[in-house]
This record gives structure tokens, C-alpha cells and sequence, in this order.
């Protein structure tokens, strides 16, 4: 049974139809496996047992009785501590909103609970979602599965870690400037960053409206397709039969290479050169309106992170990391004005970049250009800690910016991913080429 701990969802889901899998004994496997973990309450901000056994026997009943909602019917999954749960804490990894308890499920928990997945509990995140490193002095900092001396990226630390360390099949999380696809390539996984709109953000713990997305953490493509199927309560992706022959691939060479690290760049290198040997086609592209959207980061992140939550804040900042807390406040300057054309220009300059990327089947980068910081040294060093987080976002928010849907998977090197973006709302086809990719990079 311990092997189940590492098997993906989807191989999960088959055991379970086949009758070799019940999902009661797989989520008690689950749960004993959490409270033996030394990094459990690093991971864990609550761990709902008696809801998951519940679920887990209504999952097996449905099973014996082959009326199964879903092929993921019956699987242990973690929530990202900023999706509403009834009855449950629901405090974003923060001190401000300590002892929130919502009286409803967010409905994206509710559609997951309709296609019969196993709630095990909520996870520990960056403080209100606003770092791409996990660390987090004021609820827990969930280590890296590969350095347990170093963070584990944000916002999502916890959803990624529970898959690591073998504590849930998949993590949910939310991904605003790289918050699912940062933890889930330095803890090897595959993460999947949802077009903004795509799935509905109600009971969802907000940080900026306009580029909050919900997305998987999981151990494969194949995760990732049918986690967004569930959560959609929607189709799930074909992913057969997908090949990389014929593919066009461009290398993005426009910040996202800047001051990136031996070991990613060097890994990126060579899951591009992989990719080719494949049958797809990489071309290198410059593209100068995303150094143009970088520049309005500032004005679109900070200042409507800030005007939804000054208020709170300002109320108790003294319950606030000071480093998130300077973070914020950075919006505090940002006029109206600012705040509109920054939105405008942003329109024009995605506009430019879906024309220049409109021949290619996905868009090529390091999923980051760092390799996870070590926790202790961001916590005595404000300069490295300012940096680091900077650098840690750099790639993934090119696809908020821009608009896109991502995809990262391991490229075989520990804590370096390979970033795939595709087109606004183009999940499904960008998930068949990352299966085609993922199958390439893992047979070598």
C-alpha cells in the first residue's frame, strides 16, 4: 500500500475501477501517512480525516456498485488553504484572517466533491498568496522535497509538497503570478496555470481579480488533464496518441534567460534539444512587448492587490511578515489613472504578442530561473530575499501577463522545469502536446 503513496491520481483512479484499490484503505493509507510525517504540520494547515473518510466510503460503495462520477472517483487530493470549506478554516496562510470558517464550499471544491474526489484537508501557502517562495514565518514554510533546507516556491507550497512527500495525489492551488507552476518544478511535478476565467474564482481567497487562476499539482500530464475536467466539472482531454512530429516550439529569448542559473539553464538546454530529436521544431523569438508588460507589474499587481485588501491590512499590519506587508504597500501609490493605463497598454501589448506566437504550438522558457533559496538565509538577508523572490516570478508571470495557460514538467534535473505556454483558453491541445513532450522527457 505505501506505493500507492507515490503513484499518480489517474493510476489511482484505474486501480480503484478495476477493484484492486478501495478507496477507504487508500485514504487511510493517506491519513496515516500525514500523521507519521516529520513535515506534516509544515504541509498541513488542516487535515479533515473524518470528511475524507466519509467521502472515501461513499466513493467505495459507488465502486462496488460500478456507478463510479469520474475516473478520479475515490482519490485523495489536498486544497491550497485559500478555497473555501464548510465548516473548515479557511485562512490563506495568514494571520489576519485567523479563525475564518466558511459556512459553504467554494464551488470549485463542490464540483471536485460531485466527480467523487476525497478531500483530505487544506495546506499551507505563502501569506495571502503574495510570494513565489513558500516562505511563510507567520503560519509554516513547507520545505522542498529536494533540499529540506530550502523553501519550497509560492504561493502554493503546501499543494506542491503534499504531492512530493507523498501526503496527496494532487494539490490544487492558485496560480496569480506563478503560484502553481514555481512549487511544482522545484518539487518535480507537472503544474498546470488556467486562463484567467476559465474556472470560477467564487469562495476562492482573492489577491488580484484579474489574473487569479486555479490550477493542479500533480505527478503527470495525465493528472493535470483530468484535475481540470474535475474542477470544471467539465470533458475530459484526449491525450492519446500525441506526438511532437510536426510540432513548432518557440524558445523565448526576451527576459526570461536573464540572470538565470547554471543548473536551470542548463536543464532547459537540454529538454529543448530533446523536444528536437523528437520531430518538433524550435526557434528562438525575440518579443520586446513582454520586457514592455514586466514594466507594469507594479501598477497591475501591487495596486489592486492592495486596494482589495488596505483595509484589512491597515486594520493590523503588526499580524502581517513584514517583507509581504512592504509588499503590499507598495499599491498604495498607484492612482486610478496609473492603474487604467496600465491595463490598456497591456491590451494592446498582448494583442502583439498573440500575433507574433500565433504560428507556434507552444512558447518555450525555464519554468524558473533559480533554484529554490535556502529558508533560513531569506529570512536573515532582505536584499537576498527581494531578489530571489523577483527572480523566482520572473518566467512563470510572462504567462499572467500575457495571458496565457502553462504548463510545467521536469526535465529530469532536480528543481528545473520546462515551461510550456500556449493560447488563452487552449488547455486541452496545450496538455496533448505537453503529454507528447512529457513522454519524450522521461523516456530519456
Amino acid at each position: 500500500m505505501q506505493e500507492w503513496l507515490k503513484s499518480s491520481a489517474a493510476d489511482l483512479g484505474r486501480g480503484i475501477a478495476a477493484g484492486q484499490i478501495d478507496p477507504v484503505v487508500l485514504t487511510r493509507t493517506y491519513l496515516d501517512a500525514i500523521t507519521a510525517h516529520p513535515f506534516a504540520d509544515r504541509i498541513y494547515a488542516r487535515v479533515t480525516a473524518d470528511r475524507a473518510l466519509a467521502e472515501a466510503e461513499a466513493a467505495a460503495k459507488r465502486a462496488r456498485a460500478g456507478q463510479r462520477l469520474s475516473p478520479l472517483d475515490g482519490v485523495p487530493i489536498s486544497w491550497k488553504d485559500l478555497f473555501d470549506s464548510a465548516g473548515v478554516a479557511t485562512e490563506a496562510g495568514s494571520t489576519l484572517l485567523k479563525g475564518r470558517v466558511p459556512a459553504s464550499d467554494a464551488p470549485v471544491l463542490a464540483n471536485a466533491t460531485a466527480q467523487g474526489m476525497v478531500c483530505l484537508g487544506k495546506t499551507h501557502m505563502s501569506e495571502l498568496a503574495f510570494s513565489g517562495l513558500g516562505l511563510n514565518p507567520m503560519t509554516a514554510t513547507p520545505p522542498c522535497v529536494n533540499d529540506h533546507d530550502a523553501v519550497s516556491g509560492g504561493s502554493s507550497s503546501g499543494a506542491a509538497t503534499s504531492v512530493a512527500f507523498g501526503l496527496a495525489a494532487c494539490g490544487i492551488g492558485s496560480d496569480t503570478g506563478g503560484s502553481v507552476r514555481i512549487p511544482a518544478a522545484w518539487n518535480d511535478l507537472v503544474g498546470l496555470k488556467t486562463t484567467s476565467g476559465r474556472i470560477a474564482l467564487d469562495g476562492v481567497v482573492e489577491l488580484c481579480a484579474q489574473f487569479d487562476t486555479i490550477g493542479p499539482l500533480g505527478r503527470s500530464v495525465e493528472d493535470a488533464a483530468l484535475m481540470l475536467a474535475v474542477l470544471e466539472g467539465g470533458r475530459f482531454a484526449d491525450l492519446r496518441s500525441a506526438t511532437l512530429k510536426g510540432r513548432r516550439f518557440a524558445v523565448l529569448q526576451t527576459v526570461v534567460l536573464e540572470d538565470t542559473r547554471d543548473a536551470p539553464m542548463q536543464a532547459f538546454n537540454a529538454a529543448v534539444e530533446k523536444l528536437a530529436e523528437a520531430g518538433a521544431e524550435a526557434v528562438k523569438i525575440d518579443a520586446p512587448e513582454v520586457a514592455e508588460a514586466m514594466a507594469l507589474t507594479g501598477p497591475l499587481y501591487t495596486g489592486e492587490a492592495y486596494g482589495i485588501w488596505r483595509d484589512v491590512i491597515e486594520a493590523q499590519p503588526d499580524l502581517m511578515f513584514d517583507r509581504i506587508l512592504e509588499r503590499f504597500r507598495g499599491g498604495r501609490d498607484v492612482s486610478a489613472a496609473d492603474y487604467v493605463a496600465a491595463w490598456r497598454k497591456l491590451r494592446g501589448l498582448r494583442a502583439r504578442w498573440y500575433e507574433r506566437v500565433a504560428g507556434f504550438d507552444a512558447v518555450l522558457c525555464p519554468t524558473a530561473p533559480i533554484l529554490p533559496p535556502n529558508a533560513e538565509r531569506l529570512m536573515q538577508d532582505d536584499q537576498y530575499y527581494v531578489t530571489e523572490n523577483l527572480l523566482a516570478l520572473q518566467n512563470t508571470r510572462v504567462g499572467n501577463l500575457m495571458g496565457n495557460c502553462g504548463v510545467t514538467l521536469p526535465t529530469g534535473t532536480p528543481s528545473c522545469g520546462i515551461l510550456l505556454n500556449g493560447l488563452p483558453h487552449q488547455e486541452e491541445r496545450l496538455l496533448r502536446i505537453a503529454a507528447a513532450a512529457e513522454a519524450v522527457l522521461n523516456a530519456t
